[in-house]
């Protein structure tokens, strides 16, 4: 088990060459593994990746009788068919956001679910509205008390939801709860993003009726009962993305593999534009960084946009860059909450509400820094990199939520990074 008093320490000025293996999206991840449990039968989700995450949504699983078995570290054996309750009330549905999706799941396959509100990083206010007006629309009533969200109906029925945000929670959300609901369901202003795809695919392949996602207008057709099969998850858009940043920090030559490219268009966009060179291969993106990287203006959006999720590790990159480069985040009202760790290294960032401005270059100098997110915690380790001396990476319990094995990724790319109990 991991410890979470562990730190990273990273000793700057190290360029980035070779190649580095993605592996399955932690978003896909977090929204099939809970979708399991509409079947009654064996799933076999493969390519997962090895988090902190991943692991607290299995023991959640188990907490409400799924059988679940890791075949290898990638592979979980979900088998649900004897689930019996649609209460989930354990420690590890407050450690991940995603939890969430456990009222969907359970609302569809039971009609009722109580599940506690979930925790996960802390992004600034991240109401439910959508969601709950998605399952109300179904038929549902919702209730939130005493820290759980309850839900019941006594027959779902499809509706037709149109969502104000695009919001990825609420439309997986709103499919898994409509998968047994009589007659069609149609989310309109649905999210794109390729995690919503692969768990509607997924859905699919047990028997789900399922058009549209990766579009604006999701439809679902009721069904009886799914089955169970074999799946395999995307590669990780977000893992890819702060790797292909990382080369260009470091004006490394980084080969990124096991990659869908087009999923990564926004993000090679603007590396091209701060005069990167961009290579694509069949399921790989070659970064190499020049030696005088250009500002950007850079605005997070929903996918194909630019992600939230990439926004902090960039703002570290733009500090490299020279020029003014400003960036402005859309998606989640307290993202920017990790600057002043960034300022401790030595970045020249003004905020104003959704709005940073970065002034570079600047030659950042290492210090004791502390993740206060997932994507923050890489930031600093993207900053780091290039940075006179040495840094120090605390409360890392946010970086294995979400990366796989980076310390050793990079430790493979000649970073000169090491993991250490203080």
């Amino acid at each position: 088990m991991k410890k979470t008093r562990d730190h990273i320490t990273i000793e700057g000025k190290q360029r980035l060459q070779g190649e580095v293996y993605i592996n399955g999206a932690k978003n896909a991840a977090l929204a099939i593994i809970p979708a399991s449990v509409l079947s009654n039968d064996v799933c076999v989700i493969e390519n997962l990746p090895d988090i902190d995450d991943v692991t607290s949504y299995y023991k959640a699983l188990i907490k409400i009788g799924a059988k679940c078995d890791f075949r290898d570290s990638h592979t979980l054996e979900v088998d649900c068919s004897k689930i019996d309750s649609y209460t989930a009330v354990c420690e590890n549905i407050k450690k991940i956001r995603a939890s969430y999706y456990l009222v969907g799941a359970l609302l569809g396959r039971f009609g009722k679910a109580e599940v506690m509100m979930p925790g996960g990083c802390n992004l600034g206010t991240r109401p439910i509205d959508y969601h709950v007006k998605g399952f109300e629309a179904l038929g549902a009533k919702v209730v939130i008390e005493n820290g759980m969200i309850k839900a019941s109906a006594d027959e779902l029925k499809g509706a037709h939801i149109y969502l104000d945000f695009a919001s990825v929670g609420a439309t997986v959300n709103i499919m898994l709860a409509a998968i047994f609901a009589k007659g069609v369901t149609t989310i309109e202003n649905a999210a794109k993003e390729p995690h919503v795809v692969d768990c509607a695919n997924f859905l699919n392949k047990l028997g789900a009726r399922i058009k549209g996602a990766g579009t604006n207008v999701i439809k679902i057709t009721g069904v009886k009962e799914l089955g169970g099969g074999e799946y395999t998850l995307i590669p990780d858009q977000i893992e890819a993305g702060t790797y292909m940043i990382a080369a260009a920090a470091t004006q490394g030559d980084v080969t990124v593999k096991n990659i869908i490219p087009v999923h990564m268009d926004s993000v090679s966009a603007k590396l091209a534009e701060m005069n990167c060179e961009i290579a694509e291969g069949g399921d790989c993106i070659r970064v190499k960084g020049p030696e005088r990287l250009s500002a950007v203006n850079v605005k997070s959006m929903v996918y194909p946009g630019f992600p939230t999720d990439l926004q902090p590790q960039m703002t570290a990159l733009l500090c490299y860059a020279h020029g003014t480069s400003i960036i402005t985040e859309t998606v989640f009202e307290n993202r920017f909450q990790y600057i002043n760790e960034l300022r401790r290294l030595g970045c020249n960032i003004t905020v104003e509400g959704r709005v940073a401005v970065i002034e570079g270059p600047r030659q950042l100098t290492g210090a004791e820094v502390t993740a206060t997110d997932i994507r923050a915690g890489v930031a600093l380790i993207v900053a780091a990199l290039n940075a006179n001396g040495r840094t120090v990476i605390g409360n890392v319990k946010y970086i294995d939520r979400g990366y796989e094995s980076i310390v050793d990724k990079l430790k493979s790319l000649g970073a000169d990074i090491a993991r250490v109990r203080r």
